[in-house]
C-alpha cells in the first residue's frame, strides 16, 4: 500500500515551509488569490521557495484568474504545478505549460465520475468544502461518502482535515494525497509547527491502518 502523499497549503514565510519540509511534507502551496488570508506576492512566494529543499513539490493556486495574470506568476516564481480552484475549463487549466490539478467543491449532486473525465488531463482532482462564495480554505469537512470508491484511489483529499481527523480520513477514503491549510496554522496564514508535525504523524497513522 503506497503512503499518503502530503501537501500544506497556504504558506506565507519561509520558516513555514522549512518546518513543512522538516515534517516530511511532499509539496507546499501557496495562494495567488487575492481575495484569501493566505495570499501571497510574487515576491513573497519566491521568498518562501528559496529555502524549500530538494523534491519538495511547489504548488501555485489560482482561482478564475485571468491568464496574463498567471503567465506573470509564472515569470516570476518557478511552480512546479498549479492548482485551479474556481470553475476553469479543462482548456484553460492546461494552457500554461504546467502540470496542474483541479479542485472540485463537493455537495451533493455533483457528478464527480463525469469531471473526472472531463479534466482527464489533471494530474489529479483535488475534493475539498462546498460553500456559497467560498473557493476554498473553509475549515469544514464534506461528506466523504459522496467519492465513488473508483476515484478515491487517486484524489487529493482536502476540507476541514487536522491532526484529530486526517487518520479517519486515510481509513476511510483512502486518497492518494492529503491537503491542509487551516488544520495546521497558529493564525490565518501563519503555520505551527506543532501541528504540521501531529499531522504528519496522524496521516502515518492512518497508513498504518488501511
Amino acid at each position: 500500500m503506497p503512503r499518503t502523499r502530503v501537501k500544506i497549503c497556504g504558506l506565507t514565510r519561509p520558516d513555514d515551509a522549512l518546518a513543512a519540509a522538516a515534517a516530511g511534507a511532499d509539496a507546499i502551496g501557496l495562494v495567488f488569490y487575492a481575495q484569501s488570508p493566505r495570499a501571497v506576492d510574487a515576491a513573497q512566494a519566491r521568498s518562501v521557495l528559496a529555502l524549500l529543499p530538494p523534491f519538495v513539490t511547489s504548488v501555485g493556486l489560482f482561482v478564475d484568474a485571468d491568464p496574463a495574470f498567471v503567465r506573470g506568476v509564472l515569470a516570476e516564481v518557478p511552480l512546479d504545478l498549479l492548482q485551479f480552484h474556481g470553475a476553469e475549463p479543462p482548456d484553460y487549466c492546461a494552457a500554461f505549460g504546467r502540470p496542474w490539478i483541479k479542485a472540485l467543491r463537493v455537495r451533493p449532486g455533483l457528478d464527480l465520475a463525469r469531471a473526472y473525465l472531463d479534466y482527464d488531463g489533471a494530474a489529479a482532482l483535488l475534493l475539498d468544502t462546498y460553500r456559497p462564495g467560498v473557493p476554498g480554505g473553509t475549515g469544514q469537512s464534506f461528506d466523504w461518502g459522496l467519492i465513488p470508491e473508483a476515484l478515491a484511489p487517486s484524489i487529493v483529499l482536502a476540507g476541514g482535515l487536522d491532526p484529530d481527523n486526517v487518520a479517519e480520513a486515510i481509513r476511510r477514503v483512502g486518497p492518494w494525497a492529503v491537503d491542509v491549510s487551516g488544520g495546521v496554522e497558529a493564525a490565518r496564514g501563519i503555520k505551527d509547527p506543532a501541528k504540521i508535525a501531529a499531522f504528519m504523524n496522524g496521516v502515518r497513522d492512518g497508513d498504518r491502518s488501511r
